[in-house]
C-alpha cells in the first residue's frame, strides 16, 4: 500500500516510511484484498485497487495501519482549553459540530421529500446568521428536563442507614444481638454500671443518607449536562442574545448549583454501566433524568466515531453544498433525485445513504443535464486516477458530444490548507489526466476545503487544466461566502458549455 497526502498528489509514499501529520489527508492506494485488521473506509475501487481513507486516531497518534503523529487528541466534552494543543482540538471539535449540524438538517427536511432541497436551502440560509444558534440535544433537555430537576431539588430521596455506635442511655431506641452481646461482656451488675462513666452503650442508630443509586445517577447527569452546556455555549458565543443561548446558560448554572449541593450531601457519581433500580424506573422525575443521562452518554460515545471520520462528514457536507448550488440556479429544474435514508447513528461519519446519481438537474436555457454523482461506483480509470469521490456529469442535449466530467475534491485536514498551492497542484493533475487516452472529457476541477474561519477562493491553470479552490465553513459569513462562490463556479461551468 502507498500513502497519499492529497487526493491530487502525483507522488505516493511508502507506508513504512511515511508519517501523516495534521496538515495531511489520510489516504492510501492499496490492493483490494480484504484486511480485517485495517480500519478504513473504501472511497473508490477499480479492478484490484482501491482508494482508502483512514480515520483520525482518538489519541492523536497511531502506528497501524499507518503512522500518524502530531494530530490533536479528541477533547473531552466541555473541556476548557488551556494549552495550544487543547485549543487546536477544541476548534476542530467546533468545526466538526457545525458540519454535522448542517448535515442533520436533512432529518427535518425529509418530512417533506418533495421539497427536500428547498427546505434544506432555507435551513442553510438560516445558518448564515450566527445569532440564531442550532438545535442540539442539550438545548432540548434544557427545556424539558429542567422542571424535573427543580422537583427533585425539593424532595431529593434519602434513606435511613442503621449503624452501631456508642449511644447515651437516655437516647437508646433499639439494640440488636451484637449490641446485647457487647453489653453482657461489659463489667458491672446492672445496665448503669455496664454503661461506664460516660453512660454510653452500643446500640442501633439511624442516620439520613443521600448516597443512593438514584441520587448518584442524578449527580452523574448534572455533571455531564454541565459539560455539554459549557461546550454548546462556547461554540455559540455570537448568539448571546438568543432565547436558546439564555436557556442553556441558565440550565448550566442550575446543573452546577445542584451538583455542588449533592457533593455537600455526600452523594458520589454513578458509573455509566449501572443497572436501574425501582426508583429510577418508576419515579417520573428520576426516570426522566436517567433517560436524559443515557442520551448524553450515547452522544458522548458517538463523538469518538464522528471525530475519527470527520473527513467523511465533510464530504457529505460538500455533496449537499454542490447539490444546493445547482438547485439555486434560476434555470435549474430538478428532474430526478435519489431517496435519502437517514440513519439514527452515524456509521463511519455518515448520517445518510443514497443511490446514484444523487440528483439530476435540467438547465432549461443551456439545455444541459447535470448529474450529481456522489461516492460513485464502477468508476473509469481516469476517475480513479483523479481520486475524487464527488463528480458532476454534464451532458449537452444540443449535440452528440461526449458528456463532460468535473471532479470535486473534498479534502480534510486539521491544519488550514493554502488554496493557491492546492489549486495549482490539482490543476497539474487535471492537465495530466486530459492527456491520457479514454472516453472522458475533463477540463476543470473544484476543491472544497474547510475555511477555518477565513473564506478564500483561488483559481489555477496548468496547460489545459483549470481548478478552482473554495474555502468555506458550515456557519456564518464563511458559509454565505462559500455558497456564493460555489454557485458562481457552477454557473461559469454551465456558461462555458453553452458557449
Amino acid at each position: 500500500m502507498n500513502l497519499i497526502r492529497r487526493p491530487w498528489s502525483l507522488r505516493s509514499e511508502n507506508v513504512k516510511e511515511a508519517v501523516f501529520g495534521p496538515e495531511d489527508c489520510l489516504l492510501g492506494d492499496s490492493s483490494n484484498v480484504v484486511d480485517r485488521k485495517s480500519r478504513h473506509a473504501k472511497l473508490l475501487s477499480l479492478e484490484k485497487r482501491e482508494l482508502r481513507l483512514f480515520p483520525y486516531p482518538k489519541t492523536g497518534s497511531a502506528e497501524h495501519p499507518v503512522q500518524v503523529s502530531g494530530l490533536p487528541a479528541r477533547p473531552k466534552i466541555g473541556l476548557e482549553p488551556k494549552t495550544s494543543d487543547e485549543i487546536l482540538a477544541v476548534d476542530a471539535s467546533g468545526r466538526m459540530h457545525r458540519v454535522l449540524a448542517r448535515i442533520e438538517e436533512i432529518e427535518g427536511a425529509l418530512d417533506d421529500p418533495a421539497n427536500l432541497w428547498e427546505r434544506l436551502q432555507e435551513a442553510w440560509d438560516r445558518a448564515e446568521d450566527e445569532s440564531d444558534p442550532r438545535m442540539a440535544e442539550i438545548v432540548r433537555q434544557a427545556g424539558h428536563i429542567k422542571p424535573h430537576l427543580l422537583d427533585l431539588e425539593k424532595r431529593i430521596r434519602r434513606v435511613l442507614r442503621r449503624t452501631r455506635e456508642l449511644t447515651p442511655l437516655d437516647r437508646v431506641q433499639e439494640m440488636d444481638r451484637a449490641s446485647m452481646l457487647w453489653m453482657v461482656r461489659q463489667p458491672g451488675r446492672n445496665t448503669a454500671e455496664r454503661a461506664g462513666a460516660d453512660q454510653r452503650v452500643l446500640a442501633i442508630a439511624r442516620h439520613e443518607n443521600f448516597d443512593t443509586l438514584e441520587n448518584r445517577v442524578f449527580h452523574a447527569y448534572l455533571k455531564l449536562a454541565s459539560h455539554f452546556s459549557r461546550q454548546w455555549i462556547r461554540e455559540h458565543k455570537l448568539a448571546q442574545s438568543s432565547v436558546r443561548y439564555r436557556l442553556v446558560e441558565d440550565y448550566s448554572r442550575l446543573c452546577r448549583r445542584l451538583s455542588r449541593e449533592l457533593t455537600e450531601l455526600g452523594v458520589s457519581v454513578a458509573d455509566p454501566d449501572i443497572t436501574a433500580n425501582y426508583v429510577l424506573m418508576e419515579d417520573s422525575a428520576y426516570r426522566a433524568v436517567n433517560e436524559a443521562w443515557d442520551r448524553l452518554l450515547r452522544q458522548d460515545k458517538a463523538e469518538d466515531e464522528l471525530w475519527a471520520w470527520q473527513a467523511e462528514s465533510w464530504t457529505d457536507f460538500c455533496v449537499l453544498a454542490v447539490t444546493l448550488a445547482l438547485y439555486s440556479l434560476d434555470e435549474s429544474k430538478l428532474i430526478s433525485q435519489a431517496p435519502l435514508i437517514w440513519m439514527k447513528e452515524a456509521i463511519q461519519g455518515r448520517r445518510f445513504l443514497h443511490d446514484r446519481p444523487l440528483a439530476v438537474f435540467w438547465l432549461r436555457e443551456s439545455n444541459l443535464i447535470v448529474e450529481v454523482q456522489a461516492r460513485p461506483e464502477g468508476v473509469s480509470a481516469i476517475q480513479f486516477a483523479a481520486r475524487a469521490n464527488l463528480w458532476l456529469r454534464i451532458t449537452d442535449l444540443k449535440s452528440d458530444s461526449i458528456a463532460r466530467r468535473l471532479p470535486v475534491w473534498t479534502p480534510h485536514s486539521f491544519n488550514r490548507m493554502h488554496a493557491t498551492t492546492e489549486a495549482q497542484n490539482a490543476a497539474k493533475l487535471v492537465h495530466a489526466l486530459r492527456n491520457q487516452p479514454g472516453q472522458e472529457v475533463l477540463r476543470e476541477g473544484l476543491i472544497l476545503m474547510p475555511a477555518h474561519g477565513v473564506a478564500e477562493t483561488r483559481v489555477a491553470t496548468s496547460g489545459g487544466g483549470r481548478v478552482q479552490a473554495i474555502a468555506l465553513d458550515a456557519r456564518g459569513e464563511t458559509l454565505k461566502s462559500g455558497k456564493q462562490k460555489l454557485a458562481e463556479f457552477v454557473r461559469t461551468c454551465v456558461q462555458e458549455d453553452n458557449a
